[in-house]
C-alpha cells in the first residue's frame, strides 16, 4: 500500500505552473497510490465554497476525477480554512480533523498542517483564533463574492509584508510544543507542512526515539511529496515539468 503526502501548493492564479504540475503529479506519481492526504494551504487562499472561479472548477474538475479512482484526504491550512463541506461533495475527498491520527507503516502517525506548531509567532496565532472563530466564518462568507475576493487579496498582501520583518526562527515549530504535541498524541511519528522546510528531524519523545517529516512548498518548477510505502518513509522533490525526481530524503 502506497500512501503519498502533500502541502503548500498554494494554487491560485498566479501559480499556473504548479497548477499544469499538479495534473501532472496526479497522472504520474500518484496514479498507483492507494491515499493521498493534501496538509492544507492547497489553495494560495480560500474566499468560500461558493467561489465561481473557471480555474477553481478546473482544479476541482481534476481532484473529482481522481478521488473517484484513490482515496483523497484533505485537513485545513492557515490559507484555505474555509474549504466546507460542499467542497467536499464536489470532489468526492475527505475533509479531516486539523489535527488528526493514522495507521502508517504499522505505526501510529499524527498529522496537521503544522502552522499551530509555531508558537513564538504570537501575532499569527491571534489572527488565527479569530479567522478560526465560527462567528467571523459566518459574517465573511455572507458577503458578495468579489468583496471576498478583494479581503483575501488584502491579507494575503499584509502577510507577505508581516513575514518579511519577522525572525526565522518565529515562523518556524517550537521544538517544546512538537515535543508536547506528540507526547500527548503518544506519537513517534508526525508529519506537516507549513514552515517551507522540508526535512526529516529526529528527536525523543517520552523518553523513546521519535521522528517529524516536514513536507515542502511547491514552487514554479519544482513540487515535494512524501511516500510511504514497504515500511518506509522518502521525501522526494521532482521536477514540475518532467515528474522526474530532482532529490530525495530518507
Amino acid at each position: 500500500m502506497q500512501t503519498l503526502f502533500i502541502s503548500d501548493l498554494h494554487l491560485g492564479h498566479h501559480t499556473p505552473e504548479i497548477i499544469q504540475g499538479f495534473f501532472r503529479f496526479l497522472s504520474n506519481q500518484a496514479a498507483n497510490a492507494d491515499q493521498l492526504f493534501i496538509l492544507g494551504d492547497f489553495f494560495d487562499a480560500w474566499i468560500g465554497d461558493d467561489n465561481d472561479d473557471a480555474l477553481v472548477a478546473e482544479i476541482k474538475n481534476h481532484l473529482r476525477e481522481y478521488a473517484q479512482t484513490h482515496q483523497v484526504f484533505f485537513l485545513h491550512g492557515n490559507r484555505d480554512f474555509l474549504i466546507g463541506e460542499q467542497f467536499t461533495r464536489e470532489t468526492g475527498i475527505t475533509l479531516l480533523p486539523e489535527s488528526h491520527l493514522i495507521e502508517l507503516n504499522g505505526r501510529k502517525a499524527l498529522i496537521m498542517h503544522g502552522d499551530t506548531l509555531c508558537t513564538q509567532d504570537v501575532e499569527y496565532l491571534k489572527f488565527r483564533a479569530m479567522v478560526r472563530n465560527p462567528a467571523w466564518q459566518q459574517q465573511v462568507l455572507s458577503l458578495p463574492l468579489p468583496q471576498r475576493r478583494q479581503m483575501a487579496a488584502d491579507l494575503r498582501n499584509k502577510s507577505q509584508s508581516m513575514n518579511a520583518m519577522k525572525a526565522e526562527d518565529i515562523m518556524d515549530v517550537t521544538p517544546a510544543e512538537v515535543e508536547s504535541v506528540m507526547g500527548t498524541a503518544g506519537v513517534d511519528l508526525l508529519i506537516h507542512g507549513h514552515t517551507h522546510r522540508p526535512a526529516r528531524h529526529s528527536l525523543t519523545v517520552n523518553n523513546a526515539p521519535a521522528e517529524r517529516w516536514v513536507l515542502g512548498d511547491w514552487s514554479s518548477t519544482a513540487g515535494w511529496y512524501l511516500a510511504a510505502e514497504h515500511g518506509e518513509l522518502n521525501l522526494t522533490k521532482f521536477d514540475l515539468a518532467t515528474s522526474n525526481p530532482i532529490s530525495t530524503i530518507k
